[in-house]
């Protein structure tokens, strides 16, 4: 029986946000796939709750406290996993969010953004992605290897609308992408690889919202979103898992830098 040539199995991953819906959708199938999984989340009751689902999936799951914004924090379950596993190969940087502070009505315009939202916006998702990336990717320079995959947004690619803070972080996670690749490749070594996904339009529990009426019917900002997507569907979470692994395996191995759209080909259609 020849070898899966995406098999990743045995290798260990830290999972940022892990209590979240994406991150634990992630870490499931990363789970199935044979890794040894590490969740880490700010929330502890997320964190519990999320590991008795997991363990139905496979035992070698752990779940962590941490403040992804927080060195002392980062540094000390950095030496927990490598006293328990031995090694981290693979770090997703889930982390992130908005808030509603930085996100604005149809009737508001910049000018309504609260300063301290639009900072902690930017603070969560570029810092808490940039700070994981640091310690955890020092452990990788010792070891050689390891991949870093980090989220992007279709925020990046052109300005929408409502969604200031959002737009800018995610916008400085893509440039650090680029930016930490090129440091690792160049200064550690070039198994050690950084690339991020950009996701298109999910339903989840942040922007459901802004997407879905109370009635279930779709909002107008829903129908722009479809409109621009040739697939003309909203994505399902899981459809993202095929391409993490894949960005983590070693078939991705002369890939560094990338930002990959799972999409529906939203970022590639003008609209007409």
């Amino acid at each position: 029986m020849s070898k899966n040539k995406f098999d990743i199995s045995g290798r260990v991953a830290v999972v940022t946000g892990g209590g979240g819906v994406l991150g634990s959708s992630i870490a499931k199938s990363l789970l199935e796939a044979g890794v040894k999984v590490v969740i880490l989340d700010i929330r502890k009751e997320a964190l519990d709750n999320r590991i008795a689902e997991l363990k139905e999936t496979g035992d070698e799951i752990i779940g962590l406290e941490c403040n992804v914004l927080d060195k002392e924090s980062l540094v000390s379950v950095r030496e927990m996993i490598l006293q328990k596993w031995g090694s981290i190969d693979i770090l997703l940087n889930i982390a992130g969010g908005n808030m509603p502070g930085a996100t604005l009505t149809e009737d508001q315009t910049i000018f309504d953004m609260k300063f301290e939202d639009f900072r902690k916006v930017n603070d969560l998702n570029l810092n808490g992605t940039v700070f994981p990336s640091m310690i955890f990717g020092e452990a990788m320079a010792k070891q050689g290897r390891g991949s870093i995959v980090n989220i992007t947004s279709m925020a990046v690619y052109a300005a929408i609308t409502r969604v200031p803070g959002y737009s800018t972080a995610k916008a400085g996670v893509e440039i650090f992408t680029k930016w930490m690749a090129m440091e690792m490749a160049m200064k550690c070594g070039e198994k050690i690889r950084v690339n991020a996904i950009a996701p298109g339009f999910f339903i989840g529990d942040q922007n459901r919202a802004i997407l879905i009426n109370p009635d279930g019917s779709l909002t107008e900002r829903s129908k722009k979103v479809l409109a621009k997507t040739p697939m003309g569907r909203f994505g399902d979470i899981t459809e993202l898992n095929g391409a993490v692994q894949f960005l983590c395996s070693d078939e991705a191995s002369f890939i560094t830098g990338a930002v990959l759209p799972i999409d529906g080909g939203f970022s590639s259609f003008s609209g007409v």
